[in-house]
């Protein structure tokens, strides 16, 4: 009817104003002209998006203008394989113990150990009545520390699938070094963690809060997965034009889903047996191993007592050797590049001066934005009237032009009740960016996804490296560093099962692209410090020392 109407207007108008040269052709042209605005109603009927559903801001054209994932991520299968553990978990006293496990040296008749060199050992995993078990999976933990030294390097860890692990350590300082072994997981453990990760669409939910134009509020489920919000029939769903990412609410009672203002974590699901609880009890989770080699004296070698970091300057796209590095005297020594210090107040602003560097991720990467902030006192911090837990922060030092920027990335978002309109997306924020030889991009991510399939974080992976081979793309002087997942998260909703699988996903994401990496879970896992996922200062320390690194790196 509406086109017939506008058919019959536009035919009155054109008898009017024809000539009567063109009359015998007015027909003709009024059949072409009407059958287009008939194709134009009928694209606007279709594309008008739904007004129950608000969506951002259109995405911009250069954050889709990149390819795929590698295909080395597409395979999860092959890129997250882990032995599996037969049968149905079995009895406690089963499963591994780390009081009963024990590990030697691989050759018992070496004698002298040389700065250089490398020492071997195998470790036999028993169960808790002392028989050797005869599968893999067991999560551990080896390291070779250096005390009086300050000293320490992560092992590796060759699961054999038979109950044995070789464990292998590059001997890099001169003087005393000591094998420690934890048991993060027993096999078993893992075996749970597997399943809820497999099996569990989400370990956790969110809260949505929606308000009408007198301050009413309503509070409502929301998640990954409209399945989740406890109203499948009944969702408000919410997506991100520039990530394809959605997100589900639960519809509220009497507020329209556009009324959407807040956000705020949710519940935490008992999604184990009592059984799975006890295979993931304190007392079984990450505890040392009793000593199984006795302290070792590596001698120097053509009079060096240290092993000495490459000379090649930092750089995006350098490989990342195994272990990445190690730490002598409190100080990380990078295997890759020649890491710098920047131990005092003018080497930090000497280094960042005239740039702007955007952190984008979780709490973790706050905690680099905080140190720089308490190390130089002339870095003032912006109101900017956000939550904290969130952001956005800013700081600046107007004398020396540094602009420093940090954000969460957006949900799933473990957080405090935060305004909807502050979490924007990384692939968002990436795609605002002209980038050029003065703007660094951080992303640390990981901390929030480990209680979802993998599935969500590739998704979410996905969107960011299009956007980082975008930004790339436009302005390829522009310094992307991506920070790995840390330790520290011991439970089924975080454990470290979890965090080494995600970082696996990370490294796999980015392999291709010319980006810079800071291995935070190698730096975390290298001294005998108590394992937080909020790292001390010393760790973050050094972990910024070594994004300076690659912003200075001569």
């Amino acid at each position: 009817m509406r086109v017939l109407i506008t058919h019959q207007m536009f035919s009155k108008q054109l008898q009017a104003s024809t000539d009567l040269f063109i009359r015998p052709f007015r027909w003709h042209m009024i059949v072409i002209v009407g059958s287009v605005i008939a194709i134009c109603i009928l694209y606007i009927r279709v594309s008008w998006p739904n007004s129950m559903v608000p969506l951002p801001p259109q995405p911009r054209p250069a954050c889709k203008s990149s390819g795929s994932l590698p295909k080395e991520l597409s395979d999860l299968t092959h890129l997250l394989h882990w032995p599996p553990t037969p049968g149905d978990a079995g009895e406690l006293l089963a499963s591994t113990s780390p009081q009963t496990s024990t590990y030697h040296l691989r050759d018992r008749s070496q004698a002298s150990y040389t700065l250089g060199g490398s020492l071997e050992a195998i470790l036999v995993a028993r169960d808790h009545q002392g028989r050797p078990k005869t599968c893999g999976g067991d999560l551990f933990r080896a390291q070779l520390l250096g005390p009086h030294l300050k000293a320490g390097v992560p092992g590796d860890i060759q699961d054999l699938e038979n109950g044995t692990y070789l464990l292998s350590f590059p001997l890099l300082w001169a003087g005393q070094a000591q094998v420690r072994v934890q048991l993060i997981h027993s096999s078993e453990a893992v075996r749970v963690l597997r399943g809820i990760w497999r099996d569990q669409w989400a370990t956790v939910d969110f809260m949505g809060y929606f308000r009408g134009p007198t301050g009413y509020e309503e509070i409502v489920t929301c998640n990954v997965n409209p399945l989740l919000t406890g109203e499948e029939e009944s969702t408000c769903h919410y997506k991100d034009e520039d990530s394809g990412e959605l997100w589900f609410c639960a519809r509220p009672p009497t507020l329209p889903c556009n009324s959407l203002v807040g956000h705020s974590s949710g519940h935490y699901w008992n999604v184990t047996t009592p059984h799975e609880e006890a295979l993931l009890a304190w007392n079984l989770t990450d505890k040392v191993l009793p000593q199984g080699i006795s302290p070792i004296w590596v001698a120097k070698e053509s009079n060096k007592s240290l092993v000495l970091s490459p000379r090649q300057p930092c750089h995006p796209g350098i490989p990342g050797p195994k272990p990445s590095g190690f730490y002598h005297q409190d100080v990380w020594h990078s295997l890759s590049c020649s890491g710098r210090s920047f131990s005092t107040v003018d080497s930090i602003l000497g280094c960042l001066a005239g740039h702007v560097v955007h952190m984008m991720g979780d709490s973790t990467l706050r905690q680099w934005w905080e140190y720089l902030r308490d190390t130089v006192p002339s870095l003032k911090p912006m109101d900017l009237h956000t939550t904290y837990q969130t952001g956005p922060l800013m700081a600046v030092e107007t004398a020396r032009g540094i602009v420093l920027h940090w954000r969460a990335h957006s949900w799933p978002l473990r957080s405090l009740h935060t305004p909807v309109a502050s979490l924007h997306s990384v692939v968002r924020e990436l795609g605002g960016l002209a980038g050029g030889p003065h703007t660094v991009v951080v992303l640390g991510l990981g901390a929030h996804f480990t209680t979802f399939p993998p599935s969500v974080f590739v998704q979410r992976l996905a969107g960011i490296r299009a956007a980082v081979a975008a930004l790339l793309a436009r302005e390829p002087r522009t310094l992307v560093v991506i920070k790995l997942a840390n330790t520290g998260y011991k439970s089924v909703y975080g454990s470290d099962w979890f965090t080494l699988q995600v970082n696996r996903l990370l490294r796999a994401a980015f392999a291709d692209l010319r980006v810079a990496f800071v291995d935070a879970w190698e730096m975390t896992s290298s001294l005998a410090l108590p394992d937080r996922i909020h790292p001390g200062r010393l760790i973050v320390r050094n972990e910024v020392n070594f994004l300076l690194s690659f912003i200075c790196p001569i």
